[in-house]
């Protein structure tokens, strides 16, 4: 979730926090006090906000040093029998009204000190340190099942020295956990201290994606986990749906306390004794109430149908049921949807491109002039062979006038009947 180099550059973009990908910004705060002049700079507060592991800790020290910190600096802090590195997160005036917030005496003298700007063998070292963190957690967990401790280990962090790991874990109840310490110090040679945390800031340290699209509130802003229960959804009229009502913690979402207050304050002027209406058809029940129309839906026994009727009438009728009076039906409200019908987008030829009727003209055209084409190549395929014309050759009509030339191997043919006997010869 922090500044891993996720956006693409390996040691970080250094925008301090500002970069467009959103990855920076856990726990984030904006310093909107950062351009107010002050009038005796002998008076601003000397106390930073620094921020460990990524946004997931947060932690108060003051500045005692010469040196003027800006937000996103490394700078290196008092630690348990060693050093810490951490990063500025907010400075200012800001930061009194987190020290009011959170009743952390500014005089105190608790508060931890920043000893100079993190210098390259700092951030080595806490580097170095990090890494081990992975397998720490891994090992950590198999000798807490070793040892048959009914909890579950979240997150380890280790001082940029080395010198101190913190364990965070899970518990529905009281664990004994004295033997498991002194095998994590012999395991792990640092100095081990234990923090039990809730589910919702196991996921606030893990983070994710939630049901609306965007990163859960308790890895991004979120940290003063209020308690949520059922009541909150019925409230607002939402299904007492378990799967759908659960974050990813598994406990109840934290966004259904967001708009509670409104729909508290709407259900100030909705009757609370309306649960029931008589009336001469029979009994109508209470379904539901609807802030945004101010309209209460009621349903009959013997139908599923569910009818509006408005918030006067509502009273209207109870106080007829009080003097023994049963109205005829109950008085329906007529809803009309507000929401504009679509209207589907005719074509607009606004960049002057060519219109589909003239493309449709342009294929059709070329269709039938292929179809022409086609034909008279056809016609030439199949017509019978002509005689040659030689010069001289008179055209086929006259041809055909002429008569037929006699051939001399041909018989002469007679005419007539041909069964007539021969002449007699002649008497001389």
């Amino acid at each position: 979730m922090g500044c891993g180099g996720s956006c693409g550059t390996p040691a970080g973009c250094g925008s301090k926090g500002h970069c467009a990908s959103g990855g920076c910004n856990r726990m984030n705060v904006y310093d909107w006090l950062a351009d107010i002049p002050l009038s005796n700079e002998d008076d601003a507060c000397k106390i930073l906000e620094l921020s460990f592991n990524n946004g997931s800790r947060k932690d108060f020290f003051r500045n005692t040093t010469s040196n003027y910190f800006s937000k996103g600096d490394m700078v290196t802090v008092e630690g348990v029998n060693g050093f810490d590195v951490g990063t500025v997160n907010l400075s200012g005036e800001l930061v009194r009204l987190q020290l009011k917030k959170n009743n952390v005496d500014e005089r105190s003298h608790d508060i931890k000190k920043i000893l100079r700007p993190a210098s390259a063998s700092d951030l080595q070292k806490m580097k170095e340190s990090k890494d081990r963190e992975s397998e720490m957690l891994i090992r950590s967990r198999a000798i807490a099942r070793h040892l048959n401790l009914n909890m579950k280990m979240a997150e380890v962090e280790i001082q940029a020295d080395g010198k101190k790991a913190t364990f965070f874990y899970i518990a529905e109840f009281r664990v004994d956990f004295r033997e498991l310490i002194k095998l994590y110090a012999s395991e792990f040679k640092v100095k081990v201290e234990m923090k039990q945390i809730g589910a919702r800031q196991e996921a606030g340290k893990v983070g994710g994606i939630g049901s609306c699209g965007r990163e859960l509130c308790c890895s991004t802003w979120l940290n003063d986990f209020k308690s949520v229960n059922t009541n909150a959804a019925r409230y607002q009229n939402l299904s007492i749906n378990q799967a759908k009502l659960s974050g990813q913690c598994g406990r109840l979402k934290c966004c259904l306390n967001y708009e509670l207050d409104t729909y508290l304050d709407a259900l100030q002027f909705f009757p609370t004794d309306a649960d029931t209406l008589e009336v001469q058809k029979g009994r109508a029940f209470l379904v539901k109430k609807d802030i945004f129309r101010n309209l209460m839906w009621y349903t009959m026994a013997d139908s599923n149908k569910q009818y509006p009727v408005s918030i006067d009438a509502v009273k209207r009728i109870k106080s007829q049921n009080k003097d023994g009076i049963k109205p005829e039906a109950l008085e329906v409200t007529e809803i009309q949807s507000s929401t504009p019908k679509e209207v589907e987008p005719e074509y607009a030829d606004l960049v002057g491109q060519i219109s589909l009727k003239s493309l449709e003209k342009t294929t059709r055209k070329r269709r039938e002039k292929e179809k022409q084409q086609q034909k008279i190549s056809g016609n030439k395929t199949h017509q019978p062979n002509q005689p040659k014309k030689t010069e001289g050759s008179k055209p086929r009509s006259e041809q055909q006038n002429r008569p037929p030339q006699k051939n001399r191997n041909d018989k002469p043919k007679f005419k007539g009947n041909t069964n007539r006997p021969p002449n007699p010869p002649s008497k001389n």
